[in-house]
């Protein structure tokens, strides 16, 4: 049966799957989401004997139907393969009392290539179903891990462009340099003088400009996105969770049935909101705790119902959480306002002109799978230095903000299910910050002397995507101000 896409602000706007990745964003500004979320039609026993692989194909099927299984199945082993330095993929780590879902073993050593990894096959896939002959231009914003994962992957990929605009002294050192050093002719990345939220903004309003898009298309362009707006990239998280229980199940960690709490470091919500729908496909998941930094707009709007971004923007230790419009949001305030696409569309409506909204009573008594908490830049710290001086593990700065809240959450409530922790990064990606909280003895050292001590005091293989931008030439220095998006694409793809 053919599972079509609505848009969250017109539910009379229905797109195939294929349709959907490729357009990004609905006309009306709208996310699109699937009409209803399909259940798994393998029991959790089956399930844990699958590899990554197989573990995707169960899960994406059910959400990707007008792709064949020829066609699912060729993308699924182009992106799950030897670009990954582990061959289950997502390792679990028992760390203490919590399990960590390591998601960062891909080609850029952070979560975001669990999807986008794919998502340039997917794509490349759905334009050949749609007969499109326009070029795809993949237009990104990212606080820091997106715009890599999506430059890595979409590199050199026939028929596409890539352009990634990033917060210009709002990412690590590292993730800077991942992003400048690119290579691949089709690839552009330009810093703005401004935060992330101008990035995202300011792409959402390039999607939304129908006279641009005419103009483009009149050059031979069409765009589509790389963000976790795309479903393209939300469908392809909420395999890991999956396979997380699934490995749990496996390793005799937990019983048969069992509800298990999932913590998840949360920026723009797409992380946790593959989670929900996880469970929804029949994952046993109790909670879904959703961390925070000290940029906290979504732990507020947990605790009160009212989303405000109207408040002081804070650069953190764990910069892709940086974030204070939660995109994917809207995709979650869509399902508890009972698929009502006026009520979500007023909703954005007020955020933005007023930067803030309140949800409904109602809708508020649907969001008992969530909690919400938080973790400032000392405690967060702290979860870094006290985790490595116990165990000798190291986390990065927003997986110890998950471990923080998680340690919270138990504390508080009492509850005492088993919890896992989506481990989104790799420490070598903010190896200034991990280092320092381990030890202020580190605070005035060369980034790139730190990654030789971590390695010694981990006992850790420094990463390959490390090793290869110490020496590289930077090749994108392109910057413009927020305003200034639209032109910088013009001229960049000479139209």
């Amino acid at each position: 049966m053919n599972l079509l896409y609505n848009s969250t602000r017109n539910s009379d706007i229905a797109v195939t799957a294929s349709e959907a990745i490729l357009k990004g964003l609905a006309a009306d500004g709208g996310l699109f989401v699937p009409e209803r979320i399909p259940k798994l039609d393998v029991t959790m026993d089956q399930l844990k004997g699958m590899s990554y692989q197989e573990t995707a194909y169960a899960v994406m099927k059910q959400f990707l139907t007008d792709f064949t299984e020829e066609e699912l199945k060729h993308c699924i082993d182009s992106a799950y393969d030897s670009k990954f330095d582990t061959e289950v993929i997502a390792p679990l780590v028992k760390v203490e009392d919590t399990y960590h879902l390591e998601l960062f073993h891909g080609a850029t050593i952070a979560f975001k290539d669990m999807a986008l990894s794919i998502l340039p096959h997917l794509l490349t896939t759905a334009a050949k179903k749609n007969h499109v002959t326009n070029e795809i231009v993949i237009l990104t914003a990212t606080s820091g891990d997106t715009g890599k994962a999506a430059l890595a992957g979409f590199a050199d990929v026939p028929g596409t462009k890539i352009i990634v605009f990033y917060p210009k002294g709002g990412v690590s050192r590292v993730q800077e340099l991942q992003m400048v050093t690119q290579k691949g002719e089709n690839t552009s990345v330009v810093a703005i003088h401004g935060n992330f939220d101008n990035a995202q903004s300011g792409v959402k309003e390039i999607f939304e400009d129908a006279g641009f898009a005419k103009e483009l298309a009149d050059a031979g362009y069409q765009f589509s996105s790389a963000n976790s707006i795309n479903i393209g990239r939300l469908v392809p998280q909420v395999v890991y969770y999956v396979y997380a229980y699934a490995k749990l199940l496996e390793n005799e960690e937990i019983a048969s049935g069992e509800a298990i709490n999932v913590t998840v470091p949360t920026g723009n919500f797409g992380n946790i909101l593959a989670a929900y729908y996880a469970k929804q496909m029949g994952v046993p998941i109790a909670k879904l705790i959703c961390a925070s930094n000290e940029n906290k707009v979504l732990f507020d709007f947990f605790r009160t119902g009212v989303y405000d971004k109207n408040r002081e923007f804070i650069l953190t230790s764990s910069p892709s959480m940086d974030i204070l419009i939660s995109s994917n949001l809207e995709r979650l305030i869509y399902t508890i306002a009972g698929q009502d696409a006026e009520k979500t569309a007023d909703l954005m409506v007020q955020l933005r002109e007023k930067g803030s909204y309140e949800i409904t009573p109602e809708m508020r008594e649907r969001l008992a799978d969530f909690e919400g908490g938080f973790a400032t830049e000392e405690e967060t710290k702290e979860a870094i230095h006290d985790t490595f001086a116990k165990t000798g593990y190291v986390m990065d700065t927003h997986t110890a903000v998950a471990a923080y809240v998680c340690a919270q959450y138990r504390k508080e409530s009492g509850d005492g299910r088993k919890c896992l922790v989506a481990s989104t990064a790799s420490p070598y990606k903010f190896i200034h910050s991990v280092m320092t909280a381990i030890d202020e003895k580190y605070a005035s050292a060369d980034e790139f002397d730190l990654v030789d001590e971590l390695s010694r005091i981990s006992g850790t293989e420094i990463p390959k995507a490390i090793e290869e931008i110490r020496n590289a030439d930077i090749r994108h220095t392109r910057e413009c101000d927020a305003a200034e998006m639209k032109q910088a694409v013009r001229e960049i793809l000479g139209v």
